[in-house]
């Protein structure tokens, strides 16, 4: 009886989200393409920081067409959605082969995301490997942090 309460219970939490147990996974080629899921958050009431780390991120230069490196941390207190992990990959994966400079990037991953979960808060911070030399950092955020 238990079991299958908390079946029932996995099964509402879960409601929307079709990325997630896919037997086969499609990579968007787009972040315009991609799709950024979310489920509730059980815990609205508390602030509590989500930390996404991302190692392994890479896009193109939008002038020369080579491949850019960089690590992305995204940081966020969800108000009633969070994001989905795998979703998310899929998200940022879809970059790997879009030209943009790193500053809008992380403007807008952090807008998408955003708009995706409505956080109280969050921070999405770019680290991208050196290119002539010149390694960069941005960090973007919205909302307010109360520490």
């Amino acid at each position: 009886m238990a079991k299958k309460k908390i079946a029932e219970n996995a099964e509402q939490n879960n409601r929307g989200l079709t990325l997630l147990g896919k037997s086969r996974t499609e990579y968007p080629d787009t972040p315009e393409k991609a799709v950024i899921e979310t489920f509730d958050n059980k815990y609205p009431e508390r602030d509590y920081i989500i930390t996404f780390d991302c190692p392994e991120f890479t896009s193109l230069c939008p002038v020369t067409g080579q491949p850019d490196f960089g690590h992305i941390t995204i940081k966020y207190i969800a108000d009633k959605k969070c994001v989905e992990s795998k979703a998310l990959k899929l998200y940022l994966f879809s970059y790997r082969n879009f030209h943009s400079f790193h500053e809008e990037v992380v403007n807008r991953v952090l807008s998408d995301l955003s708009k995706a979960c409505e956080p109280r808060w969050m921070e999405v911070t770019g680290d991208f490997m050196p290119r002539g030399g010149i390694s960069l950092k941005i960090v973007a955020e919205t909302g307010s942090l109360k520490r």
